[in-house]
């Protein structure tokens, strides 16, 4: 179809009198230039590089080795994917047969690329304390997004990041960086579909979308190139304008999770398979592995933890993005991804397959929160999900959307669990969508009962430490400053192989 937009641009004049061009990102000289860089566990002993290159690349290639000297081993790849209206093509290969917990160094093959490095997975069963943090619902800093008026004189030097983004999550994310392992950012990225919210940008909307989501993932790079940056959808990945009822105004390239599907589809793995010696478990995990769709929905193992990402977006009745009929009350008519109920078979197989004996802690990520003070729990996702999280005693469920930080005692039925923090069955909900974006923050609202920590105040994020096999930390942390909103350590004895409730 005819790009809505296309009319700006057979109005050269009154759009260079009147308003400016969409900011984009400078181009390279050489266009094999790797830019957005970003990692993700892709399977055991395996990490995934992504990159974009502003030219299409007949062999994608990255060079590694335990030896910044020395990238003795590469792996090549022919995926080099774009979409319409994208500038950037996304490139991608998987590193295997790692040795786990081991720093490796890398480099993208081009005549313009550095040495970057990052921690392999710990591998299922490895009970050494790690840590991860959470950030959700950020987006672009600077002209096309928000800022902050704030001391701006101290710089960090490990990784470097721009000066401009001093005091912004990424940059405590920056000032951290020896501190977590890894990172699950369950949806809401750049925010590039809230271009129109900025008026240099109401008449080049096309280009703003793409220019906005060029500069976000620069941003993000210095942290996405260090550490395995696991990404799952929400929202405004949907399309290129969040106005229900208007995705019939996006190019065709902009719509459906198309950029999302683009960049993060080939560096999310699918699922492990069970390292249980129950046959069993290895039965379900199979299962769901042949059910697997990512980046929507999908899951990996890593040291104490089974993590499982799913998709609170579509695929599932009444799903808000869903497409228009009983589904999509968002009306940004998104999906489906997989036959009937694909995402719930996968969800459950995955579940069950978890061996408490290998990984003792079960966490799950997904966007849209039920939990949450203010009224704005997603009623159709609780119906999907929630029976399926108490029945297989998920300890931690991690979301966004609603543009604060809060904590819930374990709670299942909007009732509180009357054990609380000390072995409970239901699982702890946190909501951790106060990372800073465009939009701004979500004042707290009306509180309930079996919240235990709400803040609003300012941008923040969660930290979530594996203490031990029995007790799991989570702080929020201030942005701007590092300091410790609120703490809680969750005890769970953990006594269960396999837990149905």
């Amino acid at each position: 179809m005819v790009s809505p937009f296309a009319f700006v641009k057979r109005l050269p004049l009154f759009a260079g009198c009147v308003i400016a061009a969409a900011s984009y990102p400078a181009i390279p000289v050489d266009l094999t230039t790797p830019v957005h860089q970003r990692l993700a566990i892709n399977g055991p002993n395996a990490i995934s590089v992504g990159w974009n290159t502003y030219q299409k690349l007949n062999q994608s290639c990255v060079q590694y080795g335990t030896s910044c000297e020395s990238l003795t081993s590469e792996v090549c790849s022919t995926s080099s994917v774009t979409y319409e209206t994208s500038r950037t093509y996304s490139n991608a290969v998987t590193l295997t047969g790692l040795a786990p917990a081991t720093t490796y160094y890398y480099k993208i093959v081009s005549t313009n690329s550095t040495v970057e490095h990052f921690f392999s997975p710990r591998v299922a069963g490895d009970k050494t304390p790690f840590a991860m943090n959470a950030v959700i619902d950020m987006g672009v800093y600077g002209a096309d997004g928000y800022t902050i008026e704030m001391d701006e004189t101290k710089r960090d030097l490990i990784p470097t990041i721009d000066p401009s983004l001093n005091h912004t999550t990424i940059n405590q994310l920056a000032n951290t960086v020896d501190d977590y392992e890894f990172i699950v950012h369950p949806g809401d990225f750049a925010y590039a579909d809230d271009w129109y919210l900025k008026p240099k940008n109401v008449l080049d909307g096309e280009d703003a979308f793409q220019a906005i989501l060029e500069q976000f993932y620069n941003q993000l790079q210095p942290i996405s190139s260090r550490k395995a940056y696991m990404a799952s959808p929400g929202n405004h990945e949907a399309a290129c304008q969040e106005i229900p009822y208007t995705t019939g105004l996006c190019p065709a390239g902009q719509k459906n999770f198309t950029d999302f599907m683009i960049r993060f589809g080939e560096t999310m793995g699918s699922a492990f398979p069970s390292t249980s010696a129950a046959s069993a478990a290895r039965i379900s995990a199979n299962k769901a592995q042949l059910l697997a769709k990512p980046p929507f929905w999908y899951s990996f193992e890593y040291g104490m933890i089974h993590f499982v990402m799913f998709n609170t977006e579509t695929d599932f009745a009444d799903a808000p993005d869903g497409p228009d009929g009983p589904d999509g009350s968002a009306g940004l008519d998104a999906g489906p991804f997989g036959w009937p109920d694909q995402q719930l078979q996968f969800l459950e197989a995955d579940l069950a397959s978890v061996d408490r004996s290998v990984t003792p802690w079960l966490v799950t990520g997904g966007h849209r929160p039920w939990y949450s003070t203010g009224g704005e729990g997603c009623a159709p996702c609780r119906a999907a999900f929630e029976p399926l999280l108490y029945k297989y005693g998920v300890d931690l469920a991690i979301f966004g959307h609603v543009h604060n930080s809060q904590r819930f005692v374990p709670v299942y039925n909007d009732t509180a669990d009357p054990k609380g923090m000390d072995d409970p069955k239901a699982p702890m909900y946190i909501v951790a969508g106060g990372a800073g974006n465009i939009e701004g923050l979500s004042a707290v609202g009306t509180n309930v009962s079996y919240n235990a920590f709400a803040y609003a105040d300012d941008f923040s994020y969660a930290k979530i430490s594996f203490l031990d096999e029995k007790n799991m930390q989570v702080d929020f942390i201030r942005s701007a400053t590092g300091e410790v909103l609120d703490s809680s350590v969750l005890h769970k004895e953990h006594a269960e192989q396999f837990v149905v409730q």
